[in-house]
């Protein structure tokens, strides 16, 4: 189902439904995000032998609150909104990144997702916007991994290049792929019937049943 979508006048002002439920999908992602981090130093450190940068594809797994909030939600700063409860509840439950940097990856991410949707205008709602908002996300995350930890290594050469394509890759399929299918499956449950974009695939399935 593509549940392509593109929006003559959308509703900005924002619902208390709204804030609610882009505030649980930062909280969901946070304990997500926190668990990835414990677990992920082995499974970093191997890719990082096969090929130095290849981690990047884990990257992902650290990006998904925005581009979820944003397709759901639909309102201007869901995507940098949740990214950022994400970020600091993450912080607050402690992980190797401290609180301050936790927060600026955080804000990276949720820009670089909130982007992709912004520059439709807020409009256009489909699989292909989803991946540009995953895609966008793991290019803030990139850029500032090398302006932060990894500063002295040069990012036009191979670790830089093939980090960022690892990154984004990642970001594209898991923030964006991965998401909008999940975004589909709990609309089609009915879970999403307070908002447009979970009522919208309702009448399309209705309509598929229908024939």
């Amino acid at each position: 189902m593509s549940a392509s979508v593109i929006e003559a006048k959308p509703n900005m002002k924002w619902r208390v439904v709204d804030i609610a439920v882009a505030s649980v999908i930062g909280v969901a992602s946070a304990l997500i995000y926190w668990l990835v981090a414990c677990f992920s130093a082995a499974p970093w450190g191997f890719l990082e032998a096969v090929v130095p940068g290849l981690a990047g594809v884990i990257n992902g797994l650290w990006l998904f609150a925005g581009p979820l909030a944003a397709i759901i939600v639909r309102k201007p700063g869901a995507a940098l909104y949740a990214e950022i409860v994400a970020g600091v509840l993450e912080a607050l439950m402690g992980n190797m990144w401290g609180g301050v940097g936790t927060f600026l990856i955080a804000f990276a991410q949720g820009l670089g997702a909130e982007i992709a949707f912004a520059v439709f205008r807020y409009r256009k709602w489909n699989l292909g916007t989803m991946v540009l908002s995953g895609a966008l996300s793991a290019v803030g995350c990139w850029a500032y991994s090398f302006l932060t930890n990894l500063q002295a290594i040069d990012v036009g050469k191979t670790y830089g290049v093939v980090y960022l394509l690892a990154t984004v890759v990642s970001g594209a399929l898991i923030a964006g792929v991965a998401m909008w299918y999940l975004y589909i499956a709990i609309a089609k449950t009915g879970a999403l019937d307070n908002f447009e974009s979970g009522r919208r695939i309702r009448r399309a399935k209705k309509a598929t049943l229908a024939r």
